[in-house]
């Protein structure tokens, strides 16, 4: 056998699997993009830029994208700045430990996403556990509006992508070499010091992966967006929905997916170009 054709063999199972799982359904999404439809929702078969016109110019569509990159960016800054105090203890606690509480850590990832929404809105309702405990005490006069609106989501969507966040911060702090921190102990730094120029900025690769994995997420987040924001939130991944299965506008919910995975792609060329950047420094 020709050593060009055993390479060739061995990536042909996962080239098909991507094709079969990934390209194809991919193809078929852009090209329905593409398709004129009538005001009943039938498609005609016929090509058409139609649909990226009415979605281009629509100010509402603008306003949506708008809403979803704000989500994206706030669930992630919250969920980084809650991510790594936990992330950096369990890289320095005693290795005894570290196996439990790692177990700990990523042992919502068990459960599933949607089960994990319902909890929230068990916690976060206006009779849930957290306001009757807050009325309980006596610390508010009324019910605080947690959920069916953006607050709620935020608050799950934090705590649902944590796990992400903190595993690649783990990774991140597993290339810090104890011995620069070492070094600043001995050259006079404060732990405030040995943090800020130190140990954060080698971290910084960790960060930019945990960033990117939890943008992607948020943006692209359907389940708790819809549940928790009560239908009031409007975002790419719920207009989808609504255009595909409320309305039966297949194209126009092909465009919307497009653009979806356009302004994720050019998050990931950004956030490429920013760690490599940081990993040349």
């Amino acid at each position: 056998m020709s050593p060009r054709i055993v390479p060739v063999l061995l990536l042909a199972p996962a080239i098909t699997l991507a094709t079969i799982g990934f390209l194809a359904p991919l193809a078929w999404l852009l090209g329905t993009s593409f398709v004129e439809v009538e005001a009943s929702g039938a498609l005609t078969g016929a090509l058409t830029v139609r649909n990226y016109q009415a979605f281009l110019m629509d100010p509402f569509t603008w306003w949506i994208v708008a809403q979803t990159v704000w989500l994206g960016v706030l669930v992630t800054a919250l969920t980084l700045i809650a991510s790594y105090p936990i992330a950096l203890f369990l890289v320095r606690i005693q290795p005894k430990w570290r196996g439990v509480l790692s177990v700990l850590l990523i042992s919502p990832l068990l459960v599933s996403s949607v089960v994990r929404t319902f909890g929230w809105m068990i916690i976060l309702g206006d009779q849930g556990l957290l306001n009757s405990a807050l009325l309980t005490l006596g610390l508010i006069p009324d019910a605080i509006a947690l959920t069916n609106n953006s607050t709620g989501v935020v608050i799950a969507l934090t705590e649902i992508l944590m796990p992400y966040m903190a595993l690649a911060l783990i990774s991140g702090f597993g290339r810090i070499d104890p011995v620069c921190e070492e070094a600043a102990v001995t050259l006079g730094a404060t732990p405030w010091q040995r943090f800020w120029r130190v140990t954060f900025p080698l971290s910084l690769p960790g960060v930019a992966l945990g960033v990117l994995i939890c943008f992607a997420l948020a943006m692209s987040s359907f389940v708790t967006p819809q549940l928790l924001g009560g239908g009031r939130i409007f975002v790419l991944a719920t207009e989808i929905y609504d255009s595909a299965m409320v309305s039966l506008n297949w194209p126009r919910a092909a465009v919307q997916s497009v653009f979806l995975l356009a302004l994720l792609l050019m998050a990931l060329a950004g956030m490429s170009k920013i760690t490599r950047s940081i990993e040349r420094m």
